[in-house]
């Protein structure tokens, strides 16, 4: 039977307007950065853009569909799944020549060969199929449009396989979001998911979608947004931890009343993202050959403000020293999609969009209730076999360096901590002091005190072992957390101006050898006397800013909003004694904290625990 693969894409207002994202026009595609407003307009390329969905030609006008995601990665399909024959459908009316072509990264080298070329006309809106040669199996399969006459248009298309009907795996995916009084987002979310997959009875996706949401901040209009396919529930703020696993549990207890969901699929409540990545993944997983039935899919994250930049595209764990993959790639260009393409070590993809065998979901393998800040990475370490990750499976979301929050300094050591004892064994006491040192240095440069007893609370925690976890409750000492750290206020709520110059000033700040060696001998200017104060960058901040600073203003550019740290070296000295305070403790007790984590664990990830945890 025919089964759809992919659809041609096009840019969408209010989603992705990047035209090079989707196709390219002229005969130098790597360098064409028209925008889309522009190739509208041009009669350079000899190609007009037909309102959303099409493209219409003067003679000799070239489109090419070797992008992020139009370009067919056929090197994964044909390892992951049971993928035989390629055909691709062109919806058209006129005369084109296509060219098939393969295209792949060889070191610094791209690779592109013309696998087939053939001429297809028609007078009316009407489907001409193409079947790609099966010797071409490695890197990207794509196609080119030339047109031979005027007035010739392309509407487009599909790319599909024949496959026997028993062979197709029995797919059902449940999303899971988590959720805290974000909802515009989730609203928003739901709208599309409605709109594009479950009320939508021509989406192959229709039938196949079950969504669960847990709004943790127990404000979302339940009532409204509930329906057959959609399940919101009221949850305790637990974090991202609490808030995936409830999604989890009740997805669980849906499959025992006869739901048939084969696969959880976790996604952030603040992302955009395109409904065809979700399907591609129902694709992907309908297919899948049966030594890789168990493998996770991971969507790529991209920044909402440069559409074509990709964030990460799955993760290293490194013990706490994280290694995003594929960082900064610039997905508009040919060879960093080639390249996006190439399979590296990989140990897990982050909760923004992660899809996962509800076979896993068992009520003696949930995940940690650390909060947030290492619940999808440990659930990755402890699960994941194998990582699929794919152009054109990506979601939109706001990249950190314009997020800064204080009380998180608490969960990033601590919860490292407890992962590296189940999952990185060799990290020692020693190891653990070096990166406090380092930590706690870098907050005492910035005079974010209350942040260096942050550090050091999380470390006194891990130190009490599992059982301190046991008995914790998550959204009380959150809140404790989030009092104990600095908060964001209105600028002119501080003592400090706020100037946009001296902002961008510091931010545009450079060092020299020279400059640096004194900030070393000087303590980064606590030995010196002060300057003045200083207005820089919340989240980017860097030692030197800070430098020989009475006050340091630091500011969020999104929302607007700063604290003030103020030098005081008394503090200096006492962050530093309680430092080597708490370095005594860790020879005392990290060893046995350690092995309680590696022992017991699996105390905090059965159903029993969590069902009291979330007072369910």
């Amino acid at each position: 039977m025919r089964f759809k693969l992919q659809d041609i894409l096009w840019p969408k207002a209010g989603l992705c307007g990047e035209k090079l994202l989707y196709y390219r026009l002229g005969k130098n595609p790597v360098h064409d950065v028209w925008t889309l407003e522009h190739a509208d307009k041009s009669a350079d390329t000899g190609v007009r853009k037909l309102g959303d969905c099409g493209l219409l030609f003067k003679e000799d006008g070239v489109a090419s569909f070797d992008t992020y995601f139009n370009g067919f990665s056929i090197e994964k399909w044909k390892k992951y799944t049971i993928l035989d024959q390629l055909f691709l459908d062109l919806k058209i009316k006129g005369k084109f020549r296509v060219t098939l072509y393969s295209k792949q990264k060889l070191v610094d080298d791209l690779l592109e060969k013309p696998i087939f070329e053939t001429i297809i006309e028609a007078k009316n809106d009407e489907v001409r199929t193409i079947l790609f040669p099966e010797a071409y199996t490695v890197g990207m399969l794509c196609f080119e449009l030339t047109a031979l006459e005027d007035g010739s248009c392309f509407y487009g298309g599909e790319f599909y396989t024949e496959v026997e009907e028993e062979k197709i795996r029995n797919v059902k995916i449940a999303i899971g979001i988590c959720t805290f009084k974000r909802e515009a987002y989730v609203t928003k979310n739901i709208g599309i998911l409605n709109e594009h997959i479950i009320e939508n009875q021509n989406s192959d996706l229709n039938g196949h979608l079950e969504v669960f949401a847990s709004d943790n901040g127990q404000t979302l209009d339940i009532d409204q947004l509930s329906s057959e396919k959609i399940h919101i529930v009221k949850n305790k703020n637990t974090g991202g931890a609490g808030g995936f696993t409830r999604c989890m549990i009740e997805a669980s207890r849906a499959n025992e009343k006869g739901m048939g969901i084969t696969h959880m699929l976790l996604m952030d409540d603040d992302i955009v993202i395109d409904p065809e990545s979700i399907v591609k993944t129902y694709k992907i997983l309908s297919l899948l050959k049966e030594e890789y039935k168990d493998s996770f899919i991971g969507g790529a994250m991209l920044r909402i403000d440069k559409q074509y930049s990709q964030v990460e595209s799955g993760a290293v764990w490194n013990a706490g020293r994280l290694e995003p993959l594929k960082m900064g790639l610039d997905m508009r260009m040919l060879m960093d999609c080639i390249y996006n393409e190439w399979e590296e070590y990989r140990e897990y993809n982050a909760w923004w969009y992660c899809c996962f065998p509800m076979d896993i979901v068992r009520s003696d393998n949930l995940p940690m209730p650390i909060f947030i800040r290492g619940d999808d990475l440990e659930y990755g370490l402890r699960n994941m076999k194998n990582l699929i990750l794919m152009n054109g499976i990506c979601v939109w979301h706001e990249p950190f360096e314009n997020k800064y929050s204080s009380f998180l300094e608490y969960y990033i050591i601590r919860n490292k901590l407890i992962d590296n004892s189940m999952h990185c064994p060799w990290y020692g006491k020693n190891d653990l002091k070096k990166d406090m040192f380092k930590a706690i240095t870098r907050e005492i440069v910035y005079y974010r005190y209350k942040n260096v007893d942050l550090i050091l609370r999380g470390v006194a925690d891990f130190l009490k072992g599992v059982d301190w976890l046991l008995k914790s409750d998550g959204e009380k000492l959150h809140k404790e957390i989030m009092a104990a750290g600095y908060k964001a206020e209105p600028l002119e709520n501080l003592d400090v101006p706020f100037s946009y110059p001296e902002y961008d000033k510091e931010r545009h700040k450079k060092s020299s050898p020279i400059n640096k060696l004194k900030r070393i001998l000087t303590l980064n200017g606590y030995l010196l006397r002060t300057r003045g104060n200083v207005v820089t960058s919340m989240s980017s901040i860097r030692p030197i800013n800070a430098y020989r600073a009475k006050k340091i203003l630091q500011y969020d550019v999104t929302s607007k909003k700063a604290f003030v740290t103020e030098k005081d070296n008394k503090k200096l000295l006492e962050c530093y004694a309680k430092m080597n305070y708490m370095f005594r403790e860790i020879d005392k007790r990290y060893d046995t904290a350690k092995k309680s984590y590696q022992s017991r664990c699996k105390e905090v990830q059965n159903i029993e625990f969590w069902e009291r945890y979330l007072g369910l």
